[in-house]
Order: C-alpha cells, then structure tokens, then sequence
C-alpha cells in the first residue's frame, strides 16, 4: 500500500502528477479542492461558505477541512493506497493529520510565484462537462470550446489575480512552512515544478523507488489545469 501527499503552489502540477500516480499504482486520488467544489455545484449547506472563501482567496476553515478529510478517509475505498491533494495547508491541519494517520512520503513540487501567475491565470474549465483545460499546456482545439462536450470553456471564479495573489501570501506563510515537520520525519521529497509533465513524474518515481511510469500513462495527454 502505498500513501502519499502531494504539496506545491497553485497551478505547480498537483494534480496532474497525481493522476499519473494514481493510473498506474490503483490509488485513491483524493483532492480536497475537488470535494471543495463539489459541495458548491451540489449547493450542500457547505457551499455558501466554501465558495465565499475560495472566491476571496483565503483558506477553509481548519475544523471544516479537518471533518471533510476524515470523512473521506473513514470511506476506506483504497485498497492499495491513496494521494492527498490539497491538505494539509497550514500547522494545525498537519498536525491533526500527523496524529490521525501515517504515510509514507510528502511530494513537494517547487514552482515559482511567476510560474504561478502564468499557470493560473491561464486555466479554463468547461461550463458543461467539468473538464480541465490551461491555454499554455492543452489548449482546446477550437478555441473556447470543450474538445469532448463542446460546452463553453470558463474562467474558475478565485482564478484572478487577487486571489492568486491572496492564495499564493497564504500558501508561503501558512503551508510550505509546515514541510519542515514532513521533514523532521524523513518524508519529504522535493522536483523542480518547471520540468516537463514526464520528467517531474519519472524523478518522483526515481525518488519513491517506484518504478518507471508505462509509456502510455507517461505520455498521456493530462491537463495542468487542476493543480
């Protein structure tokens, strides 16, 4: 079994290493900012809350992150193992998550704030299907339109630059700060977020001991887009 986080900066690739992760090793792939956004398309009494938040930029309170976590967790549907996407995302949430379960490694890919900035603000989503699109690594193939649904592609609502920039002061203040207590345990791992998609994932391999990603994962078109 294997049980993973995956931490970085909005827009650093998260999810998209995941994903990869997750095709070849059957793991869980929970995202917290997916669970987030699910409760506001679902309008659950979450919603308001959450969307309010997101919208300006700032971080889910502690306690509503803490119970969505373990929850989700507490679902145990991961046979082989699962990789945390998301959380924890200031010293609290860590330590609660410390004390509550064990894991085998912390994945930290680095990116720059001027990285973030290009990476965000060029993500789109499709208005119909929920699927990922980012100007820069997939674009569509017909400009604003979904390649699978032909839905109109939007802009996410904290994807601004204000929000960015309140989402990016939070991220460095409150959650790369919390790698050193991953790091006291011998957890972390650390990849240059600027590699390409299949390099980033073959060193995160190479660092795991995992072994090399198939050709037709490693290769796959996947969006950046929900990083």
């Amino acid at each position: 079994m294997h049980k993973y986080i995956i931490m970085g900066a909005q827009g650093c690739g998260k999810g998209t290493q995941a994903k990869l992760l997750k095709q070849d090793l059957d793991l869980v792939h929970i995202s917290v900012g997916d669970i987030f956004r699910w409760h506001i398309q679902s309008h659950t009494k979450l919603a308001a809350r959450i969307k309010r938040l997101i919208a300006q930029g700032h971080l889910v309170h502690d306690d509503v992150v803490e119970d969505i976590v373990r929850e989700r967790l507490s679902e145990h549907d991961w046979n082989y193992g699962f990789i945390l996407d998301g959380f924890p995302r200031n010293r609290t949430q860590a330590e609660f998550f410390l004390e509550s379960y064990d894991i085998d490694a912390v994945i930290h890919i680095d990116v720059s704030d001027e990285a973030v900035f290009e990476r965000v603000l060029a993500r789109r989503l499709c208005s119909h299907c929920g699927l990922d699109y980012n100007l820069i690594h997939h674009r569509p193939a017909v400009a604003d339109q979904c390649d699978v649904c032909g839905g109109r592609l939007v802009t996410r609502d904290d994807d601004n630059p204000d929000s960015v920039k309140a989402r990016l002061k939070d991220y460095r203040t409150k959650t790369e700060p919390i790698l050193e207590l991953f790091r006291r345990k011998e957890l972390v791992i650390q990849t240059d977020g600027v590699l390409s998609v299949n390099d980033i994932q073959a060193d995160i391999r190479r660092q795991l001991r995992l072994p090399p990603a198939p050709v037709q994962d490693a290769v796959a078109p996947v969006s950046t887009a929900s990083a």
